[in-house]
């Protein structure tokens, strides 16, 4: 038996239990590489990152899009050609289906802490997370999913 097809076999069991990402943009999953962003936001702009950060190494923004049915903005970034993390931005009004989409995608209820002016909605689920803010008297409100130390690592100086 050739060395490749054996390992194949080898590797294929731990395929199938893979688990798929909970949460997907347009098709878009954690762990995927750039060219899967670019299938399927065609009009997104990549360029790596314009500050150091072990989180990421490149950035894809994509103005206008239709995410679940709903309007938004994203921004995927990727580490090494593979997506740690999708920042999506809309319309406060449209928190409420982007919860549903999320709960149904995670699992539910999720986590929720508010406070005075702040309302937080946080799901797990196989390693990935997912965070829902919104914002009294703000218009938009943003849902971050990412893997691993992505949400601590971003925006750290170093």
């Amino acid at each position: 038996m050739r060395p490749e097809r054996l390992l194949g076999l080898l590797l294929a069991p731990l395929a199938a239990h893979a688990a798929p990402s909970a949460f997907d943009a347009n098709g878009v999953r954690l762990g995927d590489a750039e060219r899967v962003v670019k299938q399927h936001f065609p009009s997104a702009h990549c360029q790596p990152l314009q500050w150091e950060s072990r989180a990421a190494d490149r950035r894809c923004d994509d103005s206008r899009s239709i995410i679940a049915g709903h309007e938004a903005r994203i921004t995927v970034y990727l580490k090494k050609d593979a997506v740690e993390a999708l920042d999506i931005r809309f319309e406060s009004g449209e928190a409420p289906g982007f919860a549903k989409l999320v709960t149904e995608r995670f699992g539910g209820p999720p986590a929720e802490k508010d406070n005075e002016k702040t309302h937080t909605r946080a799901w797990r689920k196989n390693g990935e997370r997912a965070l829902l803010t919104t914002m009294d008297g703000q218009r938009r409100a943003t849902l971050l999913v990412w893997r691993g130390s992505f949400y601590e690592e971003i925006y750290k100086v170093r």
